[in-house]
């Protein structure tokens, strides 16, 4: 009787859809057979056969590489990429900051009375330049205003 292996964890079990390879395999290596062919044909004459060889190994072994590596249930490209952003694009030293709620109304406390004694100097200077006849002035354009019919 024939034995079959059957794995416990079905998760890490991909389908294969031919030649016993995943979908992404065979693009990577179809990918890596466009280019790395064509670059052969062209080097052999000028650089030799052994040469012309080597060259087309070194361009399609990051395609092999792409198709066949991974680590952790994450392929190459999500490794190199979480690699850049630790090394390069973060931060070395994350400070620990929080973000307090009482600071921020405080914050808005000081920006609003600052606000205040903004406009209630503006009207202190104002005022004494007026005098008392300013007053009335101020309260016959009141009256202006709201005789003056509005579109």
């Amino acid at each position: 009787m024939a034995y079959v292996p059957v794995p416990k964890d079905l998760t890490k079990v991909k389908t294969k859809v031919m030649f016993n390879l995943t979908r992404r395999q065979l693009v990577c290596f179809t990918a890596g057979a466009l280019v790395g062919v064509p670059l052969f044909l062209w080097l052999r004459e000028p650089a030799g056969n052994s040469m012309a060889a080597m060259c087309m190994m070194l361009v399609m072994m990051p395609f092999f590489l792409l198709a066949m590596y991974e680590k952790h249930g994450q392929p190459l490209e999500k490794i190199v990429g979480n690699i850049l952003k630790v090394a390069v694009i973060r931060p070395k030293q994350r400070p620990y900051q929080t973000n307090n709620f009482y600071a921020v109304l405080k914050r808005q406390e000081m920006l609003d009375k600052e606000v205040y004694d903004i406009v209630h100097r503006n009207e202190k200077l104002a005022a004494p330049s007026a005098g008392k006849t300013g007053r009335k002035d101020r309260a016959s354009g009141k009256d202006k205003e709201k005789a003056v019919p509005r579109r």
